[in-house]
């Protein structure tokens, strides 16, 4: 792979670039809506229309009828995602949907949400009120015809937004993916990105780059835009994205004679017979617990093993509490909180527990839930015992 540098030196010539690239488009239509909101008044975001607009212009050449807008305040922000919807299912079944926001994301009580430009979240209550709850439009271009849908949210960043009393989880939330259905989001669930001055994002421009590769698969698309942003971040952001699309699609076909993608697969060897920075590449790609844990097994006093127990922390947790979630239980929510007593999620939890009338603290005869992996060790809990991982934080000593 090339270094990212040379995506920034060639942005001058991007609209020249994809003009030789435009996709070889099926019968299918192409329809999309990129957001940059940038104009927060408690912490301006200086990438975030500049990346918008990068990705519109992408996405324009890929064959995309494309509505970009920016700074749109919570009334715009519902109607343009209104107008979006209903665009999406008015184009057939044949159509693909790209739906690209940039700001700030919140979470609560695992669900994800978009902030527009005037939300004033001065307490937990306010996040459903102020923000919109991105699962509502994930589930309604899921339940239209689509031949495949993209919901990216370059949205996982440190919040500006102090409230009051019981605080916020950071970062995004760990969801699944919709059938027919791609969501990407720029940090791993539990994580949130560095803080960045401009002009374009690492997470942006690894994203038009990619695209830019032409015949990628949704999800190696998207796997290689992780490794991409480790890289150009020297491992401060790591992206995560799910993907249930089966039907074939690409955003571009590959030139002819462009240099073959095949040093992108995954290693035939197990992570330990390659070497240790082959084998974090190798786990970044597949981006999986147990891959993750393969590598601190293989590699255990390899500098980077350190970097990977964070991720690991992060994921563990993520899905302990996804878990505990879904069940939605007072049982689920104390098994949670023997877990992860100062977790990011604990006061998620804690309010669930109120709304079902639960105490704080689980009778003596409780039943544990039953979790799919297991609880974290001792050495694991120091990562996220905050709102959320900062994987550059000097804290933790984390090598790049």
């Amino acid at each position: 792979m090339p270094p990212l540098r040379h995506v920034v030196l060639a942005l001058a010539a991007l609209a020249g670039l994809l003009v030789s690239a435009v996709p070889s488009v099926a019968a299918e239509r192409r329809v999309a809506l990129v957001v940059g909101n940038g104009a927060y008044p408690g912490g301006a975001l200086p990438t975030a229309a500049n990346d918008a607009g990068l990705v519109a212009q992408t996405l324009q050449a890929a064959g995309f009828d494309v509505v970009g807008a920016r700074d749109l305040d919570e009334d715009a922000l519902r109607r343009a995602l209104r107008d979006f919807t209903d665009k999406a299912a008015a184009a057939g079944p044949d159509a693909v949907a790209f739906l690209y926001l940039a700001g700030y994301g919140l979470q609560l009580e695992n669900e994800a949400y978009f902030a527009p430009v005037d939300a004033r979240i001065e307490a937990a209550s306010d996040v459903p009120l102020q923000a919109l709850r991105v699962s509502d439009y994930v589930k309604r271009l899921a339940a239209l015809p689509l031949k495949a849908r993209f919901v990216v949210l370059d949205a996982a960043r440190p919040s500006p937004f102090r409230p009051k009393g019981a605080p916020l989880a950071g970062g995004l939330p760990l969801v699944e993916a919709e059938p027919g259905s791609l969501i990407a989001t720029n940090a791993a669930p539990g994580t949130v990105g560095p803080v960045e001055t401009g002009p374009y994002g690492a997470y942006a421009l690894a994203l038009v780059e990619m695209i830019r590769e032409g015949g990628l698969s949704p999800a190696a698309l998207f796997e290689r835009v992780r490794l991409r942003v480790a890289e150009a971040t020297r491992g401060a952001a790591v992206p995560w994205s799910a993907s249930r699309i089966e039907a074939p699609f690409v955003f571009l076909e590959r030139e002819a004679g462009a240099p073959s993608l095949a040093g992108f697969a995954p290693p035939a060897k197990p992570l330990g017979e390659i070497g240790a920075r082959e084998a974090y590449a190798a786990c970044l790609g597949r981006d999986t617990l147990p891959a993750y844990e393969e590598f601190v097994a293989a590699y255990p006093r390899d500098p980077l093993a350190k970097r990977v127990r964070a991720i690991i922390a992060a994921r563990r947790e993520a899905l302990t509490w996804r878990r505990s979630a879904l069940a939605n239980t007072p049982e689920a929510y104390w098994s949670y909180l023997a877990r992860y007593p100062r977790g990011p999620h604990a006061w998620d939890a804690r309010r669930r527990l109120s709304a079902l009338a639960a105490a704080f603290e689980p009778p003596p005869d409780y039943r544990m839930l039953a979790y799919d992996v297991p609880p974290p060790p001792p050495e694991e809990v120091v990562y996220v015992e905050r709102p959320a991982l900062v994987l550059d934080d000097p804290a933790y000593g984390l090598p790049p």
